[in-house]
């Protein structure tokens, strides 16, 4: 395959999911393919670790596919599963860094987590004070937003990137993009090289995912606890 072998494994047009959609979810042994076995570092908890093969690595891919800078001015658009992982990384990676989010009581928390500044994103003015600000903005919401708005934020050269699922179709005015050569982009998880690039990052910096623990016989409780919404952030299965 061209994708897999030039290193792009999780571009793969015939790429099949281990567990999704198969029987085993629960299961304590799984058989992968041997070119996406990544060994956890010694440093990285295996309790916390889940959470970093899908809302981690799906963050920490960009980072490395833009090559942004420590000196680049980010913001991430939600604080929640994705989200609460971008401002880690990006934190750690030396960036300056915004959360956009519509709860202004998540504030605290967003700059806990890593976030320099913190825009209350219904707000119409604090959105027009960050205009021509980022150099690029992450959106890990599933939920359709003014994306002019957020273009309007960015930087000549800037770059909106979608990791998170929105409803609808993304729409633009043209003329902003050509005029400051601005971008609009999506990504899905990472290669194997760059999970173990992100792996031995997690270790150095110390970062782990939000989580809350269940047994294996709470199971139902956990997947209640999924559906109200109010996880924080990634619920784990343990036993």
């Amino acid at each position: 395959c061209e994708w897999c072998m030039s290193g792009s494994h999780n571009l793969c047009l015939t790429a099949e999911g281990t567990i999704v959609g198969r029987h085993g979810g629960f299961a304590n042994k799984v058989r992968a393919h041997h070119a996406w076995v990544v060994p956890l570092p010694s440093d990285i908890d295996p309790v916390t670790a889940g959470p970093l093969f899908c809302g981690g690595i799906t963050v920490f891919n960009p980072i490395v596919q833009f090559d942004v800078k420590p000196t680049d001015r980010v913001g991430v658009i939600g604080i929640g599963g994705l989200g609460h992982m971008a401002l880690k990384f990006l934190h750690a990676w030396g960036c300056d860094v915004t959360a956009f989010s519509t709860s202004p009581d998540k504030e605290a928390e967003a700059r806990e987590l890593g976030a320099n500044h913190f825009i209350n994103s219904r707000d119409p003015n604090a959105l027009k004070s960050v205009e021509n600000s980022f150099d690029l903005i992450l959106s890990t919401v599933n939920a359709d937003l003014d994306w002019s708005t957020y273009i309007a934020c960015l930087r000549p050269k800037g770059r909106l990137h979608f990791v998170g699922v929105v409803p609808n179709p993304v729409s633009s005015l043209v003329f902003p993009l050509i005029a400051a050569q601005k971008s609009i982009s999506g990504s899905p998880l990472g290669s194997p090289a760059t999970v173990a690039k992100m792996l031995d990052f997690a270790a150095r910096h110390k970062i782990e995912p939000v989580i809350e623990t269940f047994e294996f016989d709470q199971v139902n409780e956990a997947l209640e606890r999924l559906n109200s919404g109010k996880a924080r952030y990634r619920l784990v299965l343990k036993h």
